[in-house]
């Protein structure tokens, strides 16, 4: 494959399940969906961990979370595990970001010779909130989220909007200037709450009857107590009435077409750039939305909602209206970046996990391809575990029973088979199949143990608790407010 810029796009907390071209007939996703047209989609993407802080040091790393550390949403990457950009950097390639990054500052070498309009975690902290296990607290600013929906603007939508114009403004100066091949990675903050969407985007909406979140299973044994810690740590639901939850979910589909508005106007900047027959594009999330499905809101849990992502490549030698099986994660995209630009790994990368986007659209597919994504953030009462091979999917909760799906006959993850006999075979063998990649038992001891030591550098758990969570992440020139 002939080395060629690449234009990465990112969102946040867009759910797969909630795009056009992976079958929701609802959403309003024209620019994303002719994105998909014209390349390739990974069908099974996924975050390798679903909250922002922990997957976005993956991204850069190509390295699971219990390799680089980085937790939670106060244990943020700071560039001493080498990024791509650090790849793109020592072969003399251009490589700057636009956008949110969620690292600790700006300051940090991270592997980008610039960073424009940048977002990192709060006072280069974070929410050391969300490190407190054992119990955990309730985070009471979750219920925000409540009052926070709806047609408006927000600092996030005017962030983005500055996002946008700021690469559209690359794109058509620094992208057009000749040599080695670039690497702009733009990062934008929509559908991520608060969910108050342009009013022209939840215009779009009036009168479409979307569909309703995802109930509880109806027997109630098959409910998981892990996800009823979670729901009891992020107090959100009980606080909805059935008509919140409509304006909610129409507030996130507006929001994901208000993105899709933006991927257009950066994929026309490329246009009048002249830049699209030697730039490829990747688009993806960081993570899903669970969207009150089975009484749940934000990211942080294992379903094909909050774990779930996007994952569309398009551009020179990229198959066009291809469909790939093979699971995929965002650990792929550290050897994807090397490949499309030309570079070739260093030695030290040889360990990595992952494979290149582009060789998988280009050759067989790999159905079976088995992938492994673990979440120990605000939330987890204990370290969870997802494997993903074929149909089956496997939960792996330390402490707690395991869950196991079969998604080709139940799609929608409604019947967990893992107590049934005729399962029992395949339990253990995923669960083997686990414990040959890691001990989740010394994975989550490990986690919990710098967990600890964290709230302790912070004054010990009564004084975090006591200061408050603040939420998301304000936007550049905002304030964060803790409560």
């Amino acid at each position: 494959m002939k080395p060629m810029n690449l234009l990465f796009i990112m969102s946040d907390q867009h759910s797969r399940g909630v795009t056009g071209c992976y079958g929701n007939r609802f959403v309003k996703t024209p620019v994303l969906d002719r994105l998909a047209a014209a390349g390739t989609v990974f069908e099974n993407a996924y975050s390798p961990s679903p909250i922002c802080v922990p997957a976005r040091a993956a991204l850069a790393t190509g390295r699971q979370v219990h390799e680089t550390r980085c937790w939670d949403n106060a244990s943020p990457y700071t560039g001493q595990v080498p990024s791509w950009g650090h790849r793109l950097q020592a072969a003399g390639l251009r490589v700057e970001s636009i956008g949110k990054l969620h690292y600790r500052n700006e300051h940090d070498d991270t592997g980008f010779d610039r960073q424009i309009l940048p977002m990192h975690i709060v006072n280069g902290i974070g929410d050391v909130m969300g490190s407190v296990k054992d119990p955990m607290p309730v985070r009471r600013k979750a219920r925000d989220l409540v009052n926070k929906i709806g047609a408006g603007e927000s600092g996030y939508t005017r962030y983005d909007r500055q996002i946008t114009e700021q690469a559209c403004e690359w794109l058509l100066g620094e992208g057009t200037k000749g040599g080695k091949p670039w690497m702009l990675f733009v990062s934008l903050v929509a559908p991520h709450p608060p969910w108050f969407a342009p009013q022209d985007c939840f215009d779009r909406y009036e009168g479409v009857d979307l569909p309703s979140p995802k109930p509880l299973p109806a027997d109630m044994a098959q409910d998981h107590p892990w996800l009823e810690a979670r729901r009891a740590s992020h107090l959100v639901d009980p606080f909805f009435t059935d008509d919140a939850r409509r304006l909610a979910v129409r507030s996130y589909y507006a929001l994901t077409s208000f993105l899709d508005d933006n991927v257009g106007r950066m994929l026309e900047a490329l246009r009048r750039a002249g830049l699209e027959g030697n730039t490829r594009i990747i688009y993806t999330s960081d993570h899903g939305e669970d969207l009150g499905s089975r009484a749940m809101w934000g990211k942080g849990t294992m379903t094909e909602e909050a774990a779930g992502i996007p994952m569309i490549l398009a551009g020179p030698d990229v198959p066009r209206g291809r469909r790939i099986a093979a699971a995929t994660s965002l650990l792929d995209v550290f050897p994807s970046v090397l490949h499309c630009c030309g570079v070739a790994p260093a030695e030290k990368d040889r360990d990595l996990t992952g494979k290149s986007l582009f060789a998988m659209a280009a050759g067989p597919d790999d159905p079976e391809r088995l992938l492994m994504v673990q979440y120990h953030a605000t939330g987890a009462a204990s370290g969870a575990f997802m494997l993903r091979r074929g149909r089956m999917k496997y939960l792996h909760y330390v402490g707690f029973r395991p869950q196991l799906y079969d998604l080709a006959n139940d799609p929608g993850e409604l019947r967990d088979i893992s107590a049934e006999t005729s399962s029992r075979k395949m339990l253990d063998r995923m669960e083997r199949e686990l414990r040959a990649i890691i001990d989740p038992e010394t994975i989550d001891a490990q986690a919990k143990a710098d967990q600890r030591a964290l709230v302790e550098r912070h004054g010990g758990r009564e004084a975090v608790v006591n200061k408050g969570g603040f939420g998301s992440t304000p936007a550049p020139g905002e304030k964060p407010e803790y409560r």
